[in-house]
């Protein structure tokens, strides 16, 4: 189990849960869009439950999701293939599978193994105070490092020219700054990861923002670390330009936000499923924004309240759903799960910035009994609890059957909010 931690004051790096295999599971650590109307939803063993199904992945702002064994066998893991290159190049790339869709992040993160002998031609950047520039991603069990790099970033027929990516585990592990990054196990590896990389497809334009482009609290606070020679890596400003960035605000047309569609999957789950991301909202005869409701969001994406702890996050690269309940019992062996004796049902409320109210019901049926298949690898019922997240993280579960759109910032451009829709 794997969640990346909250910047307090800052844009979230990525909140994403990942790798449950199913393999070993002794080593367990841890209303629909696209149609308008209902907003609300339920998944029991009857298979009721939202039910749109994606379009077809085969036009230029279209890719293909997958979930499935992946290379570790993480359960719940959905992916897709990315094309990098060499800045403004066509012809020096590499095209990688597995990579995970996160909307809970924002920008590219490839595990250097995965580049191969491309990585020799993404620039590394410099930090304004000198030396390498580097990134610490924290999670609550672990963390990655890496430099941080300029690319062209090709996903189907949409391209990103020449932004900042980060490369996962090309920086010797003597090199991890103890201060503000060490959190448990280095995890820059695929095989640790459970997957070859990272999409944040969220709705912010990079993955800090004035937090780590601000001298007086970067110096203390900043996930960029600028390291002399390579070493002696210590926390630094990163202005906005040189911040990992989200493909999809540097797209030439289909930048405006992103639609996320899962297939419809049974109670008892699937050994996988299929989906389809498409770029774009209202920009494309695709695209048209049909969702039954529309919630603009803070500058992450989440549903802000004043309770910090009722705070609601839809993020496709959480595993399950994720929230405090007292009266669900844990698992036995898979503590971070609940495991109630019959399916149960909970309501999510939801409150927009603009006002907008409705709820959506989710559904938790027992981990164990569902893993005890382990042929499956795609669940719409599976949920737990993690101490380090606050309020309700609506993971991947939520988005089976599911059109669900995500509008791009765009204030800094004098463009519309965020906002979330489905």
């Amino acid at each position: 189990m794997r969640f990346a931690l909250k910047l307090e004051g800052c844009i979230r790096v990525m909140k994403s849960a990942l790798a449950v295999s199913v393999v070993a599971m002794t080593a367990f650590v841890a209303g629909c869009g696209g149609g308008g109307g209902d907003s609300s939803s339920s998944s029991s063993n009857n298979n009721s439950g939202p039910n749109q199904q994606p379009i077809a992945a085969n036009a230029a702002n279209t890719v293909a999701v997958s979930v499935d064994r992946g290379i570790a066998g993480a359960i719940n893991i959905p992916t897709v293939t990315v094309t990098v290159c060499a800045p403004n190049s066509t012809s020096n790339c590499a095209t990688i599978d597995h990579v995970l869709l996160d909307t809970g992040s924002y920008g590219l993160r490839v595990v250097n193994s995965a580049l191969g002998s491309l990585a020799n031609s993404l620039p590394v950047q410099q930090a304004t105070a000198g030396g390498v520039l580097a990134e610490c991603t924290q999670f609550a069990d672990g963390f990655t490092w890496g430099t941080t790099r300029t690319a062209t970033v090709k996903i189907s027929g949409e391209v990103a020219n020449n932004i900042p990516i980060q490369v996962i585990g090309d920086l010797d592990n003597s090199t991890v700054p103890a201060k503000g990054c060490v959190n448990g196990a280095n995890e820059s590896s695929a095989q640790a990861l459970g997957t070859k990389g990272i999409l944040g497809i969220g709705v912010a334009p990079v993955d800090c923002g004035t937090r780590c482009s601000t001298q007086s609290i970067a110096q203390d606070s900043s996930i960029y670390y600028a390291c002399p020679n390579g070493t002696n890596c210590t926390q630094t400003v990163a202005e906005t330009s040189k911040q990992v960035a989200n493909p999809v605000h540097n797209f030439p047309v289909d930048n405006n936000g992103v639609i996320v569609q899962m297939m419809p999957i049974p109670s008892n789950g699937a050994a996988s499923a299929t989906g389809t991301v498409v770029f774009g909202i209202g920009t494309q005869s695709n695209n048209a924004n049909t969702a039954g409701s529309t919630y603009t969001t803070d500058q992450s994406g989440d549903f802000p309240v004043a309770n910090q702890s009722n705070t609601v996050f839809l993020d496709s690269g959480s595993n399950g759903y994720f929230f405090q309940d007292n009266t669900l019992p844990t698992c036995t062996n898979l503590t971070d799960f609940y495991c109630p004796t019959s399916t149960q049902q909970r309501t999510v409320n939801l409150v927009g910035t603009n006002g907008a109210k409705g709820s959506v019901n989710i559904s938790i049926a027992n981990a164990q009994t569902l893993l005890n298949n382990t042929s499956n690898f795609a669940f719409n019922d599976l949920g737990g609890h993690v101490d380090s997240i606050p309020g309700t993280d609506l993971g991947i579960p939520f988005f089976y059957g599911r059109y669900v759109y995500y509008g791009m910032d765009k204030r800094a451009t004098g463009g519309a909010a965020p906002f979330v829709a489905f």
